[in-house]
């Protein structure tokens, strides 16, 4: 294999780990976290989603979600420029899921959802409405992040197998 080939194939390892850990963050909260929050008293699901959406932004998370990111696009890349390499259609279609179905999914549906939570006071009227559609719309597309990202690093897996068989 040459060189290049061996760099992607050491990145998307990598890439297939992280993709792992991102869908099984969100099945965590898909599973029980905002079951839990929905069975406690609305103010204090709240002000407890308020909370975790302000610490979520830190340095690990950040650098695992954008690295994930910036990996997939690195691996897109190099399927396009490596095409006859075994294996790179699949780290494209997982590169692919991941970059629609967690960072665009993000973007899209559950940015915005946490700060409109953000901007409410967690025991006004307006914010105990909102509640209720927030838990259903973001748990909505947390279940698309959760199955989006673990078959994102099934995908780099099997392509993964296939640049180790060449098959």
């Amino acid at each position: 294999m040459p060189f290049i080939d061996d760099l992607a194939f050491v990145l998307a390892f990598l890439t297939s780990i992280a993709c792992g850990l991102m869908g099984g963050l969100f099945f965590a909260f898909s599973n029980f976290v905002m079951r839990a929050l929905e069975l406690i008293a609305p103010e204090a699901g709240i002000a407890a989603m308020q909370a975790i959406n302000r610490t979520v932004l830190n340095r690990i998370f950040l650098s695992t979600f954008l690295g994930t990111t910036a990996a997939c696009a690195l691996l897109m890349l190099y399927a396009f420029l490596h095409w006859e390499v075994s294996g790179t259609f699949f780290l494209l279609i997982g590169s692919l899921l991941y970059l629609v179905g967690n960072v665009g999914v993000t973007l899209v549906c559950n940015v915005p959802r946490n700060n409109a939570l953000a901007r409410l006071d967690a025991g006004s009227l307006e914010s105990l409405a909102y509640w209720r559609i927030y838990l259903e719309q973001w748990t909505h597309w947390n279940h698309v992040r959760t199955g989006t990202a673990l078959g994102a690093s099934m995908l780099l897996m099997i392509g993964l197998f296939m640049m180790l068989t060449m098959v």
